[in-house]
């Protein structure tokens, strides 16, 4: 996001949405996230949705179109809209990953270093877990118990599998992707 509100306000000519998000908002970067969500979504769509959000805090097209999964870390945000239940999250580069590993890694889970730095693995799994739980829509998720990612080579993208052990169903999933060098984007679309 380098945009500033009032250049996004620009990108939704019409809309009540920049007073929305002066009205709910106080700090700056929360309007400027909050609004680049929507201009995210009319840039997808061509026209302005209103976006909902369940007791959960799991976002809705207030039409039901599609679903749509958001996420947003220090200057970035980034949507993802599908006809079944989808998720995505993007996280910045940061070592402090390392300080709760332990409460979402399995024994079993293996972070293998990227260039050299462990990091980006660590990251990668938290991401992914993240988007499974978004997916999932469940109460009362361990994600170092109920979500398991399967072993994988961390590339600059690609796609790595992964398991849920949390419902009945214990789903799969097909975790999409991308390293880049601010922060890790995964992201996951039934298909």
């Amino acid at each position: 996001m380098e945009e500033s509100f009032s250049a996004l306000c620009d990108m939704l000519p019409d809309s009540t949405l920049p007073e929305q998000a002066r009205q709910r908002f106080t700090a700056p970067h929360r309007r400027l996230e909050w609004l680049s969500v929507r201009v995210l979504l009319h840039g997808l769509l061509g026209e302005e949705k209103e976006i909902g959000y369940l007791p959960s805090g799991k976002p809705y097209l207030a039409d039901g179109s599609f679903h749509i999964s958001i996420s947003h870390t220090k200057g970035y945000v980034a949507v993802i809209l599908g006809d079944t239940p989808v998720g995505i999250d993007i996280e910045q580069y940061g070592r402090r990953v390392h300080k709760v590993a332990h409460k979402y890694m399995r024994e079993d889970e293996m972070a293998l270093p990227y260039r050299g730095d462990d990091t980006w693995s660590l990251l990668l799994h938290w991401s992914a877990k993240e988007v499974m739980f978004k997916c999932m829509d469940t109460a009362e998720v361990d994600f170092r118990r109920h979500l398991h990612i399967k072993p994988f080579a961390v590339q600059e993208q690609g796609v790595f599998y992964a398991q849920e052990y949390r419902t009945d169903r214990q789903r799969h999933f097909q975790i999409r992707y991308l390293v880049h060098p601010d922060f890790v984007l995964t992201w996951q679309v039934d298909l």
